[in-house]
């Protein structure tokens, strides 16, 4: 018995060791219009895209890790400002789009879901100043997050709980927390694209198994402000109703009921096999130190106005925000939280889950609660801030009382 735990235990480390299939280039496409030129490349997934400019000549240079270009994709013809577009493999399987320019440009970049996958967007801005050296070294892009005065959208990352190989919580209707999750994470990004001045990223767009710490890595990746991981959450007594929202704890769960939960949600990984437990060292970077207070903070905020969405379209479990150790919340920059919908594991809540209208029901209340929170706490450099600070300009200022 100990010698075929071994064996499987060493088939599975072997397995989850090998790469994943490279992430495919679909599709090129080139637009020129009155609001600018910008370059999109449709892939099948996120990539941790790597995008800097050159000079003489000036070209703006994509590298795309892990990725491939797929059959029959053709650069499109050079149009206005672009005078080329190339593409090629390098020797560490990156591969390379360069954009070559008349004129020195900036370059922005950000992601955004395009049907069943993603698409990367390179948006390029104005002439650079002409006092700028012509033989400058190369420039990195400036992050999505630099407090400029930009109208960028805010990103929201967000996270259908399990799929694939892991079903999650299973009703006793048969309804897998899988499905009810990816069909609210969808709803919930539909209204994120809908508002001006927001963008939504699905870190699964398809059933389909992403490790918890991969998951993270792909908002990280999308430069997202906010991350919120979908969930149904079940229990031995099918007549406990309700949602709950959760984030990150520094010092262990709020109480046992968190504590389990968290456990639970956190052996994921484990429950599809691949789960690497201590000794991987992708792992070890993404369980980082929680003295990241600020960061937690932010992520209460957020989740009050979330729970309090909720609290006023349905039933809540817990009438506060809860806390707990749970790996897909662990970052040092995005405001992260988890919502349990509702107990898949009652049976009314179950049919109502099952239903879109509750699913939209469901997500129009996070949006909502996410919404509220930035209107109020705006990123710099987004349309929000710029929102917020013509406001604070037009509204008078009341005078001071005897």
């Amino acid at each position: 018995m100990i010698r075929q735990f071994f064996l499987f235990a060493v088939i599975s480390f072997s397995a989850a060791a090998l790469p994943a299939a490279p992430i495919e280039l679909t599709d090129i496409a080139l637009a020129n219009d009155a609001g600018g030129t910008s370059l999109s490349l449709r892939l099948t997934d996120i990539v941790p895209q790597k995008v800097f400019t050159l000079s003489v000549p000036a070209r703006v240079v994509i590298d795309l890790p892990h990725a491939r270009i797929g059959r029959g994709v053709h650069a499109p013809q050079a149009a206005g400002i672009v005078a080329a577009i190339r593409t090629g493999p390098r020797q560490d399987g990156t591969l390379r789009v360069v954009i070559e320019l008349n004129s020195a440009l900036a370059a922005h970049a950000h992601w955004r879901a395009h049907g069943s996958g993603q698409e990367l967007i390179i948006d390029l801005g104005q002439q650079r100043r002409a006092e700028a050296a012509p033989d400058v070294p190369p420039r990195i892009v400036r992050a999505l997050h630099a407090p400029l005065d930009t109208d960028r959208p805010i990103v929201v990352a967000v996270d259908a709980g399990h799929g694939g190989d892991d079903p999650g919580a299973i009703g006793h209707g048969g309804t897998r927390e899988k499905d009810v999750t990816l069909a609210v994470a969808r709803a919930l990004a539909q209204r994120i694209n809908a508002e001006a001045g927001m963008r939504a990223v699905l870190t699964r767009n398809r059933d389909e198994f992403v490790m918890l710490p991969e998951r993270m890595r792909r908002a990280h990746a999308a430069n997202a402000d906010l991350f919120v991981s979908v969930h149904a959450d079940s229990i031995r007594d099918a007549s406990i109703s309700g949602a709950s929202v959760y984030v990150l704890s520094e010092r262990g769960a709020t109480n046992q009921a968190a504590a389990w939960l968290a456990e639970r949600e956190n052996s994921a990984d484990l429950m599809a096999g691949t789960f690497l437990p201590g000794k991987d060292p992708q792992l070890q970077s993404v369980l980082i130190d929680l003295s990241q207070t600020a960061t937690i903070s932010n992520s209460m905020v957020a989740a009050e106005r979330v729970l309090a969405a909720l609290d006023r379209v349905g039933e809540v479990r817990k009438p506060s925000v809860q806390q707990a150790g749970f790996v897909v919340l662990k970052s040092r920059s995005i405001i992260s939280m988890l919502v349990e919908t509702a107990y898949i594991s009652n049976p009314q809540e179950e049919r109502r889950l099952r239903t879109s209208a509750q699913q939209d029901k469901l997500a129009s209340a996070i949006f909502s609660g996410i919404r509220t929170f930035f209107e109020s706490n705006p990123p710099p450099g987004t349309r929000f801030a710029q929102l917020r600070r013509t406001l604070a300009r037009s509204t008078p200022v009341s005078p001071s009382l005897p």
